[in-house]
């Protein structure tokens, strides 16, 4: 999915990453959502907030095998 996007809508964060929406809020209601920021009602996750995102859940499946 080569896109030149800076930051990604929940929607498209959900979509680029398999999750629903659902899981998302589930996510950053325990603290373990990617960084976003609020532009109006609007969450927007940057490109970076969802590479550390991934990096820390990676790390996290290490951890735990």
């Amino acid at each position: 999915m080569g896109d030149d996007k800076d930051a990604y809508s929940v929607e498209e964060f959900c979509r680029r990453h398999g999750i629903s929406r659902a899981y998302a809020y589930l996510l950053w209601r325990r603290g373990e959502g990617p960084r976003f920021m609020r532009l109006g009602t609007r969450r927007l996750i940057s490109r970076e907030a969802a590479a550390d995102w991934r990096q820390e859940r990676e790390g996290a499946g290490q951890k735990a095998a």
